[in-house]
């Protein structure tokens, strides 16, 4: 197949974003890649951390070290290094919903996400909770949070939510919806014919048979049956405490947390810099960086672009999983390739 056209959005200009697009492109690479950004701000990443950059048109693929397509969202300012400005946050979103419909229309492949500031956003007038949520918007699509990293691949029941909501928030038709997503994720972009999801219980220790808690026996356990009897390979609920210890994640695809906290710490605790965060049930891939702004570090070339690296690796790896109809292996134990960017 041709090589996977991918867009770029650095996201907050004064963060880190820009300066880790100009050290992608650095590197060789068998994807083409086409940023949505204001160019000054790109040239500016360049000139601090002394790196080539060639802007190319948009019709023209850029495959080289230091090429870059552009499509050129321009901004209000070009910000100084670490001090974001909300004048921005029009031209952040425009960037995020242009990239998206070139994915929607079939002119990009996948799409590929900086870190943005979200207080920037919203003082610059634009409500915005994120950017998982403004792409789902956008396509019209139920959407579910995955990170991923080369030891494990931690799907979200829930997102951005007040502990005191997340019970309310475990509801069948909620949980059957994501689970589905979940699994045919698996399938289609990353290639496992029967993928094994393991799901963690609400409570600890799963509710210990309903002394600590009901959620599992009403519901969660119920779904679990419902969707076997379908087909589905899921094991649980687990209680989380136990459910990533390394023999019992050999056994594993994924793992479904009910909460945030439940099994985000897990993943960035065992390769937070490998991370990527993954939008499943998107009618294209999108994979962002697991790492926010680093506004202290902007400017400065100490920022880390694995996260950004292992984002484009991954989104193109999910690109040609998609192109050949997914399923290639049946799931279960599998090596750490399968996790994130690298080719299996």
């Amino acid at each position: 197949m041709t090589p996977p056209r991918l867009a770029l959005v650095p996201g907050e200009p004064a963060g880190v974003g820009p300066e880790l697009c100009l050290r992608l492109i650095q590197r060789p690479r068998d994807y083409a890649l086409t940023a949505y950004a204001d160019p000054r701000s790109l040239r500016a990443a360049a000139e601090a951390l002394n790196l080539p950059l060639k802007l190319l048109r948009p019709d023209q693929a850029a495959l080289r070290p230091g090429e870059l397509s552009l499509v050129e969202i321009p901004q209000a300012t070009v910000p100084a290094f670490g001090e974001p400005d909300p004048g921005n946050a029009a031209a952040v979103i425009q960037a995020l919903r242009e990239a998206a419909q070139a994915c929607l229309s079939g002119a990009c492949d996948g799409l590929v996400t900086g870190p943005v500031h979200k207080a920037a956003i919203n003082e610059g007038g634009i409500p915005y909770t994120g950017t998982t949520e403004l792409l789902a918007a956008q396509a019209g699509r139920e959407v579910v949070m995955m990170l991923a990293n080369d030891i494990v691949r931690v799907a979200l029941a829930t997102t951005h939510l007040p502990l005191r909501e997340v019970a309310d928030a475990i509801v069948p038709d909620a949980l059957t919806r994501t689970l589905r997503i979940v699994d045919a994720a698996l399938r289609s972009d990353f290639g496992i014919a029967a993928p094994t999801i393991a799901v963690l219980g609400l409570n600890p220790h799963a509710g210990e048979a309903g002394h600590l808690g009901h959620e599992e026996i009403e519901v969660i356990e119920p779904v679990l049956a419902a969707l076997r009897a379908e087909g589905m390979r899921l094991i649980g609920p687990l209680p989380a405490d136990t459910a990533f210890l390394p023999a019992k994640l050999r056994g594993f695809d994924a793992v479904l947390a009910m909460y945030h906290d439940q099994g985000l710490p897990v993943l960035k605790y065992s390769g937070f810099e490998r991370a990527v965060n993954l939008t499943l049930g998107l009618p294209y891939p999108r994979v962002a960086v697991d790492h926010g702004t680093a506004l202290d570090l902007a400017g400065r070339g100490l920022a880390d672009p694995s996260s950004l690296i292992a984002a484009a690796e991954t989104c193109a790896r999910i690109v040609r999983s998609r192109a050949h109809g997914g399923g290639t292996h049946s799931g279960g134990a599998h090596n750490s390739s399968a996790h994130t960017g690298a080719t299996p």
